[in-house]
Protein backbone atom coordinates (compact mmCIF):
# COMPACT_ATOMS: atom_id res chain seq x y z
CA UNK A 1 0.00 0.00 0.00
CA UNK A 2 2.81 2.41 0.87
CA UNK A 3 4.30 2.08 -2.64
CA UNK A 4 1.12 3.19 -4.36
CA UNK A 5 1.16 6.65 -5.97
CA UNK A 6 -0.33 9.26 -3.64
CA UNK A 7 -3.00 11.49 -5.17
CA UNK A 8 -4.44 14.83 -4.08
CA UNK A 9 -7.91 15.93 -5.20
CA UNK A 10 -8.64 19.65 -5.46
CA UNK A 11 -12.16 20.97 -4.96
CA UNK A 12 -13.01 17.88 -2.93
CA UNK A 13 -16.46 19.03 -1.81
CA UNK A 14 -17.87 19.28 -5.33
CA UNK A 15 -19.72 16.52 -7.13
CA UNK A 16 -16.76 15.71 -9.32
CA UNK A 17 -14.34 16.01 -6.40
CA UNK A 18 -16.32 13.52 -4.34
CA UNK A 19 -16.56 11.14 -7.29
CA UNK A 20 -12.78 11.31 -7.70
CA UNK A 21 -12.24 10.63 -4.00
CA UNK A 22 -14.49 7.55 -4.11
CA UNK A 23 -12.76 6.28 -7.25
CA UNK A 24 -9.29 6.66 -5.72
CA UNK A 25 -10.18 5.12 -2.36
CA UNK A 26 -11.82 2.14 -4.09
CA UNK A 27 -8.79 1.60 -6.34
CA UNK A 28 -5.98 -0.82 -5.55
CA UNK A 29 -3.57 1.18 -7.72
CA UNK A 30 -3.42 4.52 -5.87
CA UNK A 31 -4.02 6.08 -2.47
CA UNK A 32 -5.65 9.35 -1.44
CA UNK A 33 -3.13 11.53 0.41
CA UNK A 34 -4.80 14.93 0.35
CA UNK A 35 -7.94 16.94 -0.40
CA UNK A 36 -7.81 20.68 -1.05
CA UNK A 37 -10.59 23.23 -0.64
CA UNK A 38 -10.65 27.04 -0.75
CA UNK A 39 -9.88 29.07 2.34
CA UNK A 40 -12.90 29.52 4.58
CA UNK A 41 -14.71 26.43 3.31
CA UNK A 42 -16.62 24.58 6.02
CA UNK A 43 -14.87 21.26 5.32
CA UNK A 44 -11.34 22.55 5.97
CA UNK A 45 -9.71 20.75 8.91
CA UNK A 46 -12.23 17.90 8.88
CA UNK A 47 -11.94 14.29 7.74
CA UNK A 48 -13.04 13.98 4.12
CA UNK A 49 -14.70 10.62 4.72
CA UNK A 50 -17.06 11.90 7.41
CA UNK A 51 -17.80 15.07 5.42
CA UNK A 52 -18.91 12.85 2.55
CA UNK A 53 -21.23 10.97 4.89
CA UNK A 54 -19.13 7.86 5.42
CA UNK A 55 -16.40 6.48 7.64
CA UNK A 56 -13.23 8.39 8.45
CA UNK A 57 -10.53 8.07 5.78
CA UNK A 58 -7.72 9.61 7.80
CA UNK A 59 -7.33 12.48 5.33
CA UNK A 60 -8.12 16.00 6.52
CA UNK A 61 -9.30 18.64 4.06
CA UNK A 62 -6.74 21.45 3.78
CA UNK A 63 -6.63 24.94 2.33
CA UNK A 64 -2.84 24.72 1.85
CA UNK A 65 -2.30 23.16 -1.59
CA UNK A 66 1.51 23.32 -1.52
CA UNK A 67 1.66 21.32 1.71
CA UNK A 68 -0.71 18.72 0.24
CA UNK A 69 1.05 18.52 -3.13
CA UNK A 70 4.44 17.99 -1.45
CA UNK A 71 3.19 14.58 -0.26
CA UNK A 72 1.72 13.53 -3.60
CA UNK A 73 2.81 11.98 -6.87
CA UNK A 74 -0.25 13.33 -8.69
CA UNK A 75 -2.89 16.04 -8.42
CA UNK A 76 -6.32 15.69 -10.03
CA UNK A 77 -7.91 19.05 -10.65
CA UNK A 78 -11.48 19.73 -11.81
CA UNK A 79 -11.88 23.28 -10.47
CA UNK A 80 -11.85 26.72 -12.12
CA UNK A 81 -9.38 28.26 -14.58
CA UNK A 82 -7.67 30.71 -12.20
CA UNK A 83 -7.38 28.08 -9.47
CA UNK A 84 -5.96 25.60 -11.98
CA UNK A 85 -3.20 28.03 -12.98
CA UNK A 86 -2.23 28.41 -9.32
CA UNK A 87 -2.31 24.65 -8.81
CA UNK A 88 -0.17 24.09 -11.93
CA UNK A 89 2.67 26.19 -10.53
CA UNK A 90 2.50 24.44 -7.16
CA UNK A 91 2.27 20.95 -8.68
CA UNK A 92 5.33 21.76 -10.78
CA UNK A 93 7.23 22.75 -7.62
CA UNK A 94 6.30 19.40 -6.11
CA UNK A 95 7.11 17.58 -9.40
CA UNK A 96 3.68 15.99 -9.21
CA UNK A 97 1.70 14.91 -12.27
CA UNK A 98 -1.08 17.46 -12.76
CA UNK A 99 -4.24 16.04 -14.34
CA UNK A 100 -6.48 18.91 -15.46
CA UNK A 101 -10.15 18.36 -16.19
CA UNK A 102 -11.04 22.02 -15.66
CA UNK A 103 -13.11 23.49 -18.47
CA UNK A 104 -13.72 27.06 -19.57
CA UNK A 105 -10.03 27.93 -19.89
CA UNK A 106 -9.17 30.59 -22.48
CA UNK A 107 -6.32 30.23 -24.96
CA UNK A 108 -4.36 32.74 -22.90
CA UNK A 109 -4.86 30.72 -19.72
CA UNK A 110 -3.86 27.49 -21.46
CA UNK A 111 -0.68 29.19 -22.69
CA UNK A 112 0.17 30.06 -19.08
CA UNK A 113 0.53 26.33 -18.32
CA UNK A 114 3.70 26.17 -20.41
CA UNK A 115 6.18 27.22 -17.67
CA UNK A 116 4.84 24.56 -15.29
CA UNK A 117 5.03 21.89 -18.00
CA UNK A 118 8.80 22.40 -18.27
CA UNK A 119 9.18 20.92 -14.79
CA UNK A 120 6.32 18.44 -14.45
CA UNK A 121 3.84 16.35 -16.39
CA UNK A 122 0.56 18.10 -17.24
CA UNK A 123 -2.28 16.03 -18.71
CA UNK A 124 -5.15 18.26 -19.80
CA UNK A 125 -8.35 17.20 -21.54
CA UNK A 126 -11.81 18.62 -22.00
CA UNK A 127 -13.11 15.14 -21.28
CA UNK A 128 -11.43 12.15 -19.66
CA UNK A 129 -13.69 9.37 -20.94
CA UNK A 130 -12.56 6.68 -23.36
CA UNK A 131 -15.71 7.05 -25.46
CA UNK A 132 -15.41 10.80 -25.92
CA UNK A 133 -11.76 10.55 -26.89
CA UNK A 134 -12.65 7.90 -29.44
CA UNK A 135 -15.40 10.23 -30.71
CA UNK A 136 -12.77 12.96 -31.06
CA UNK A 137 -10.63 10.74 -33.27
CA UNK A 138 -13.64 9.80 -35.40
CA UNK A 139 -14.65 13.45 -35.74
CA UNK A 140 -11.20 14.37 -37.03
CA UNK A 141 -11.27 11.54 -39.60
CA UNK A 142 -14.79 12.27 -40.86
CA UNK A 143 -14.06 16.00 -41.15
CA UNK A 144 -10.95 15.19 -43.17
CA UNK A 145 -12.95 12.93 -45.49
CA UNK A 146 -15.75 15.42 -46.20
CA UNK A 147 -15.39 18.80 -47.87
CA UNK A 148 -17.16 22.06 -47.02
CA UNK A 149 -20.33 20.90 -48.78
CA UNK A 150 -20.97 19.30 -45.39
CA UNK A 151 -21.74 21.77 -42.60
CA UNK A 152 -20.50 20.81 -39.14
CA UNK A 153 -22.50 21.38 -35.95
CA UNK A 154 -21.54 20.38 -32.40
CA UNK A 155 -24.50 20.09 -30.03
CA UNK A 156 -23.94 19.53 -26.31
CA UNK A 157 -26.27 19.04 -23.34
CA UNK A 158 -25.41 19.30 -19.63
CA UNK A 159 -27.03 19.73 -16.23
CA UNK A 160 -28.32 23.13 -15.15
CA UNK A 161 -25.41 23.71 -12.74
CA UNK A 162 -22.78 23.89 -15.50
CA UNK A 163 -21.35 27.40 -15.73
CA UNK A 164 -19.38 27.38 -19.01
CA UNK A 165 -20.53 27.03 -22.61
CA UNK A 166 -19.67 25.55 -25.00
CA UNK A 167 -18.45 22.69 -22.87
CA UNK A 168 -14.80 21.72 -22.88
CA UNK A 169 -15.76 18.53 -24.67
CA UNK A 170 -17.65 20.42 -27.37
CA UNK A 171 -14.63 22.63 -27.97
CA UNK A 172 -12.38 19.57 -28.08
CA UNK A 173 -14.65 18.08 -30.74
CA UNK A 174 -14.71 21.37 -32.62
CA UNK A 175 -10.91 21.49 -32.57
CA UNK A 176 -10.79 17.96 -33.95
CA UNK A 177 -13.16 18.88 -36.77
CA UNK A 178 -11.10 21.97 -37.58
CA UNK A 179 -7.88 19.94 -37.59
CA UNK A 180 -9.48 17.44 -39.94
CA UNK A 181 -10.42 20.28 -42.27
CA UNK A 182 -7.00 21.91 -41.93
CA UNK A 183 -8.41 25.18 -40.58
CA UNK A 184 -8.27 27.15 -37.33
CA UNK A 185 -11.29 26.78 -35.06
CA UNK A 186 -10.71 30.32 -33.85
CA UNK A 187 -11.33 31.59 -37.40
CA UNK A 188 -14.22 29.22 -38.25
CA UNK A 189 -16.19 28.96 -34.99
CA UNK A 190 -19.85 30.04 -34.87
CA UNK A 191 -21.06 30.06 -31.25
CA UNK A 192 -24.22 32.13 -31.25
CA UNK A 193 -27.24 32.70 -33.45
CA UNK A 194 -29.99 35.08 -32.44
CA UNK A 195 -32.23 37.27 -34.56
CA UNK A 196 -31.57 37.93 -38.24
CA UNK A 197 -28.15 36.34 -38.56
CA UNK A 198 -28.04 35.84 -42.31
CA UNK A 199 -27.21 32.59 -44.07
CA UNK A 200 -24.71 30.20 -42.57
CA UNK A 201 -21.10 30.86 -43.60
CA UNK A 202 -19.60 28.06 -45.65
CA UNK A 203 -17.06 26.04 -43.73
CA UNK A 204 -17.99 27.35 -40.29
CA UNK A 205 -18.23 24.98 -37.33
CA UNK A 206 -21.33 25.73 -35.27
CA UNK A 207 -21.95 25.14 -31.56
CA UNK A 208 -25.19 24.82 -29.61
CA UNK A 209 -25.45 24.39 -25.82
CA UNK A 210 -28.39 22.95 -23.88
CA UNK A 211 -28.61 23.26 -20.09
CA UNK A 212 -31.19 21.52 -17.94
CA UNK A 213 -32.01 18.92 -15.32
CA UNK A 214 -29.33 16.47 -14.27
CA UNK A 215 -27.86 15.63 -17.69
CA UNK A 216 -24.33 14.26 -17.15
CA UNK A 217 -23.19 14.97 -20.69
CA UNK A 218 -24.37 14.38 -24.25
CA UNK A 219 -22.46 15.40 -27.38
CA UNK A 220 -23.44 15.15 -31.04
CA UNK A 221 -21.24 16.04 -33.99
CA UNK A 222 -23.40 16.51 -37.08
CA UNK A 223 -22.12 16.60 -40.65
CA UNK A 224 -24.98 17.97 -42.73
CA UNK A 225 -24.91 17.72 -46.52
CA UNK A 226 -27.49 17.98 -49.26
CA UNK A 227 -29.84 15.04 -48.84
CA UNK A 228 -27.89 13.30 -46.05
CA UNK A 229 -26.59 13.69 -42.51
CA UNK A 230 -23.89 11.87 -40.57
CA UNK A 231 -24.26 12.05 -36.79
CA UNK A 232 -21.61 10.93 -34.30
CA UNK A 233 -22.87 10.73 -30.72
CA UNK A 234 -21.67 10.08 -27.18
CA UNK A 235 -23.95 9.90 -24.14
CA UNK A 236 -22.55 9.83 -20.60
CA UNK A 237 -24.89 8.48 -17.93
CA UNK A 238 -22.39 8.15 -15.08
CA UNK A 239 -19.94 10.85 -13.92
CA UNK A 240 -17.71 8.00 -12.78
CA UNK A 241 -16.35 7.58 -16.32
CA UNK A 242 -14.58 10.94 -15.98
CA UNK A 243 -13.13 10.03 -12.58
CA UNK A 244 -11.87 6.68 -13.84
CA UNK A 245 -10.29 8.35 -16.85
CA UNK A 246 -8.61 10.97 -14.65
CA UNK A 247 -7.18 8.28 -12.38
CA UNK A 248 -5.91 6.39 -15.41
CA UNK A 249 -4.19 9.59 -16.58
CA UNK A 250 -2.60 10.20 -13.16
CA UNK A 251 -1.17 6.68 -13.14
CA UNK A 252 -0.02 6.87 -16.78
CA UNK A 253 1.85 10.10 -16.08
CA UNK A 254 4.13 8.53 -13.48
CA UNK A 255 7.70 8.51 -14.78
CA UNK A 256 6.91 10.41 -17.98
CA UNK A 257 9.10 13.31 -19.10
CA UNK A 258 7.87 16.82 -18.21
CA UNK A 259 5.56 18.29 -20.83
CA UNK A 260 1.95 18.69 -21.84
CA UNK A 261 -0.08 15.63 -22.75
CA UNK A 262 -3.74 14.80 -23.41
CA UNK A 263 -5.99 11.77 -23.16
CA UNK A 264 -5.10 10.69 -26.69
CA UNK A 265 -1.56 10.15 -25.35
CA UNK A 266 -2.86 8.31 -22.28
CA UNK A 267 -5.08 6.03 -24.35
CA UNK A 268 -2.45 5.48 -27.06
CA UNK A 269 -4.55 6.84 -29.92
Amino acid sequence: MTNLPGIVVTGGSGRMGQMLIRTITESDRAKLVGVVERKGHGWVGKDIGTMMGGAELGVLVTDDPLEAFARAQAVIDFTAPEATLEFAALAAQARAVHVIGTTGMTEEQIAKLEPASRHAVIIRAGNMSLGVNLLTQLTRKVAAALDEDFDIEVIESHHHHKVDAPSGTALMLGEAAAEGRGVSLKDMSDRGRDGITGARSRGHIGFSAIRGGDVVGEHDVMFLGAGERIILRHVATDRGIFARGALKAALWGQGKAPGQYDMADVLGF
